[in-house]
């Protein structure tokens, strides 16, 4: 009898915990949509500065790189699962709060929310690797569709149900909270298993010196750059280019929700093949190619440009989280090296925002961006062909650390 419920058990908390992770990865970009497809509101209201709106949308994405390398070093103190829910409840308070009403609330709150989802963001990875070995395909599938889905979810409907609850702004960026306390949810039961020390995280030595780790790391910041130039700026550039805020939202929504396709299968695609550079520079020139054509291209063309945008991002996505596990020989490792690539890689994922600001803020238009995301599209091509060789980082976990491995 303890045979037979020991396999069932065992099977239900394996269940249990891919339901964790793809909860928690819907609510990962919640922020950043709902606030998108709302921006012009919240300035007439506000009455920020063109600086302050640059701001406003890079700083959130600065703490995703910024608060990364915390992760591991919680994890090992707390365990992974409690660091999780953890994360939750302040995405939960960050984004309900942010709605208060004073710019300060706006800012503060929004940073606290950007530096729980950077946790976050590293720590799934790693139960991926150290759960789900013999299904990484499947569970980083999974939570990348799921990222996306909570990404097109809040750009198609913060309008229309913040008008049928007859709020204000304020409403339709603080109802991103509900889902995140229901993902909170799912992780009560791996709390009262006392979050497993057993999921501690071991120091790395040499990856830092790792030029594959570099190469991991940047492909990760750039396909961000542009994955935040879309979510944080193309509702607000629709607009300003002559669609009505529903239209616009629409076409946001619609490019999220064409990323899902891509995020199911390419993790899938790729685990089967021993490199993926080729995969890596189509994705790259296609995902350049879409964004440039909704910036510059009639409107009339507008959807073919979207799906053509967003099929090549959910996979750009998916491939660079794939490659953090495909490059790493153990959990330990790919955490930390999921820590280095949103630590590093974040960097000029929040600086691309902000340079978009800044150059319509110079320019009084935004033709001038097509420029900046060829440049990063150029990027992609080289790093992607770098990280997608057939091989991983030579780091190595540390049972003992000592002092001088550490400084590895």
């Amino acid at each position: 009898m303890v045979a037979m419920t020991q396999p069932r058990g065992a099977r239900g908390h394996r269940l249990l915990m891919a339901a964790g992770i793809i909860g928690t990865a819907f609510c990962l970009r919640l922020l950043f949509a709902s606030l998108s497809v709302r921006l012009p509101e919240v300035v007439r209201a506000t009455g920020l500065e063109p600086w302050q709106v640059g701001l406003l949308t890079t700083l959130p994405v600065l703490c995703l790189g910024l608060c990364a390398p915390l992760a591991p070093r919680l994890a090992r103190r707390w365990g992974t699962e409690r660091v999780l829910a953890g994360s939750l409840m302040l995405i939960g308070l960050g984004t309900a709060c942010r709605a208060l009403g004073p710019v300060w609330a706006l800012f503060s709150f929004s940073i606290l929310a950007g530096a729980a989802i950077a946790i976050a963001n590293v720590l799934l990875p790693t139960l991926v690797k150290r759960d789900f070995e013999d299904r990484t395909a499947l569970l980083t599938g999974a939570y990348v569709t799921a990222i996306s889905g909570g990404a097109a979810l809040a750009a198609a409907i913060t309008i229309p149900v913040e008008t049928w609850l007859g709020g204000g702004w304020q409403v339709g960026l603080s109802m991103w909270a509900v889902p995140v306390a229901l993902a909170l949810l799912l992780w009560a039961p791996q709390r009262r298993r006392g979050s497993r020390k057993i999921g501690a995280v071991l120091p790395v030595a040499g990856l830092w010196r790792d030029p594959l780790a570099w190469s991991v790391s940047l492909f990760m910041g750039l396909q961000s750059a542009l994955a935040f130039c879309v979510l944080g700026w193309l509702a607000p550039i629709l607009r300003d280019r002559g669609l009505d805020a529903v239209t616009a939202g629409l076409v946001l929504s619609v490019l999220i929700v064409v990323q899902l396709l891509t995020s199911l299968t390419v993790p899938s695609i790729a685990t089967r093949q021993a490199g993926q550079r080729v995969i890596a520079a189509l994705l790259s020139v296609a995902a350049t190619a879409g964004l440039a054509g909704l910036l510059l291209a009639p409107l009339s063309g507008v959807w073919v440009w979207a799906i053509v945008q967003g099929l090549a991002q959910g996979g750009l996505f998916s491939l660079a989280l794939t490659m953090v596990l495909l490059r790493s020989p153990d959990s330990h490792v790919a955490s930390h090296l999921s820590s280095m690539a949103q630590g590093v890689g974040y960097l000029p994922a929040a600086l691309a925002p902000l340079g978009i600001g800044l150059l319509h803020q110079w320019t009084g238009g935004f033709e001038a961006v097509a420029g900046m995301v060829v440049l990063i599209g150029i990027g992609l091509v080289v790093t992607g062909l770098i990280a997608g060789r057939p091989t991983v980082v030579l780091a190595r976990a540390i049972e003992r650390p000592d002092a001088e491995l550490l400084r590895s």
